[in-house]
């Protein structure tokens, strides 16, 4: 059944190209960003998961909470 259904959407073989360079450039862009972030905003991000409710000192060194 789904077999009749794809040979009915015709053209429908396109959307697998363009599926994968949506993918390849949203993976890309992330890599490049993360690339570029700062060496704080870095660290605090990777141990977010481990504070529990303890102020967070930003890159001007003030603290806050999150």
């Amino acid at each position: 059944m789904l077999h009749a259904i794809v040979r009915i959407m015709g053209g429908i073989e396109g959307f697998g190209i363009i599926s994968i360079c949506m993918f390849v450039g949203v993976f890309t862009g992330a890599l490049i960003w993360a690339c570029f972030q700062k060496k704080p905003f870095m660290n605090s991000m990777g141990t977010m998961p481990l504070r529990d409710g303890e102020p967070v000192a930003d890159e001007k060194g003030q603290s806050h909470h999150e």
